[in-house]
């Protein structure tokens, strides 16, 4: 057998609402006597109608309404006693109730019986629609040339729109780039359309159409604007890079982690081509949300690069001897002078940090940096400091002899020691390839879409 299980909270909360129940009689004789109802209020009596002329003045009153409305002048009416009984048949369903609140209105009537049923019969449904269909055929005819006038009126203002917004030089001397005169024409064929679209209304009278249009679209505008939220962002990042212009063309930028020099700023797309020689399209949502490296923008560089030594070795005298290596370099600017740091202490070597600066217009940077490591690794091993190597330890079984062969005199040679470069002689020229490849492209496709201008500042 099944035991029910009341929980506290609820034993609680029913002790509550009988307590509340019990106490609500006495409360209200203590504050008066019992609660007040509010008492229904009375119909209204009926005014006796059992004069026959009464009744004969109300139902010619009914008559003479209905012989005024063309789908009620056939209804049948008696009253008896301020009881009005309508009858017959009338075309729609609608009629019969609109049959019996006109007789409810009429002053005497008591209550009105409705016994009208709707007229089924094909000639009396079709002749109505035919006539109908005619009068509105009759009415169209005759508003054509309204309705053509109206029609030439709207395609007037509309292709003056259009002819305005062809005019290219004009929203190229308004506008800052070609690209906010794109977006101004199209905004002008836009306004032309829906302006003529509003006068022809007007002129035809109907404005109220309008009304629903313009609801009816602004619903799908919303439908639409979370459907291609994307393409909108994407769209207005498009318009804030070319306000901004945060680059000029054959830049060297790092974009969202990818590096290339600029092509081009389309109204989609930021064309990048890699040091690879590969071209990179960047949407402009994600270009104007990422962080940009640009590292044309200023000329002067710096460098860095590490070098280890022994941990026995004096850190400072290596520093000394390699950044005199380093300035010795002829590409390297006396300002910002070239530095050097104790990177890190380790086991069993210390690591030097080396800083340098170059001008990238005259030296290019990898090069620079590369011949920079070259030269203050050279310069601390000919003046006695050890680069030390990865130190690996090995145990061995002391209780197997490793066979050994006898080393003969005279076959160890030393290794050769390696040859440093002069500076003069190494090749640092700026790599222009790619450069002439983005200068190139640009000059092959002038008449594509370029909202970068030089003639504006940049950001």
């Amino acid at each position: 057998m099944r035991r029910w299980q009341f929980s506290p909270a609820l034993i609680r909360a029913l002790g509550v609402l009988l307590f509340l129940g019990l106490a609500a009689p006495a409360t209200a004789q203590l504050l008066g006597g019992e609660p007040e109802v509010a008492a229904p209020e009375a119909p209204a009596p009926i005014a006796t109608t059992a004069d026959p002329a009464a009744n004969a003045a109300i139902s010619e009153t009914i008559k003479g309404i209905f012989a005024e409305i063309e789908p009620l002048a056939e209804v049948g009416v008696q009253v008896s006693a301020g009881v009005v009984t309508l009858s017959g048949t009338v075309p729609a369903a609608n009629d019969i109730r609109r049959a019996e609140a006109i007789a409810t209105r009429v002053a005497g009537v008591v209550t009105v019986e409705n016994r009208l049923e709707r007229n089924l019969a094909v000639d009396d449904n079709l002749s109505p629609a035919l006539g109908k269909f005619t009068a509105m055929s009759r009415e169209t005819l005759q508003a054509l040339p309204l309705l053509g006038v109206a029609g030439l009126v709207g395609i007037l203002i509309g292709g003056l729109g259009f002819l305005l917004a062809s005019v290219d030089r004009l929203w190229v001397l308004i506008t800052p780039n070609p690209f906010l005169a794109e977006v101004a024409a199209t905004f002008i064929r836009f306004l032309s359309v829906v302006l003529g679209l509003v006068v022809m209304l007007e002129i035809l009278g109907a404005t109220a159409l309008l009304s629903g249009v313009l609801g009816g679209a602004g619903v799908i505008g919303i439908a639409l604007g979370f459907a291609v939220r994307d393409t909108v962002d994407n769209y207005v990042s498009s318009l804030m890079l070319s306000l901004r212009q945060p680059f000029r063309a054959n830049d060297l930028v790092e974009i969202d982690g990818n590096e290339g020099r600029v092509v081009r700023l389309t109204s989609r797309a930021t064309i990048l081509m890699t040091l690879d020689g590969n071209h990179l399209r960047i949407p402009n949502s994600i270009v104007f949300k990422s962080i940009i490296l640009n590292y044309t923008r200023n000329s002067q560089r710096r460098f860095s690069f590490d070098l280890g030594i022994d941990s026995e070795d004096d850190p400072i005298e290596a520093m000394r001897v390699g950044l005199a290596a380093v300035n010795a370099l002829p590409f390297v600017l006396n300002a910002p002078k070239a530095s050097a740091v104790i990177q890190n202490i380790g086991d069993s070597n210390v690591v030097l940090r080396f800083f340098g600066w170059l001008d990238q217009s005259d030296t290019d940077w990898q090069k620079g940096r590369s011949l920079a490591i070259n030269e203050a690794s050279h310069a601390l091993t000919s003046q006695g400091f050890s680069l030390p190597e990865p130190i690996y330890r090995l145990r061995f079984d002391e209780t197997a002899p490793l066979p050994m062969k006898p080393v003969e005199t005279g076959k160890m040679q030393d290794a050769p020691r390696r040859q440093s470069v002069p500076p003069g002689e190494a090749d640092t020229d700026p790599e222009t390839h790619v450069i002439n490849l983005v200068a190139e492209e640009r000059r092959t496709k002038d008449g594509a879409t370029d909202m970068l201008d030089s003639r504006r500042p940049e950001e």
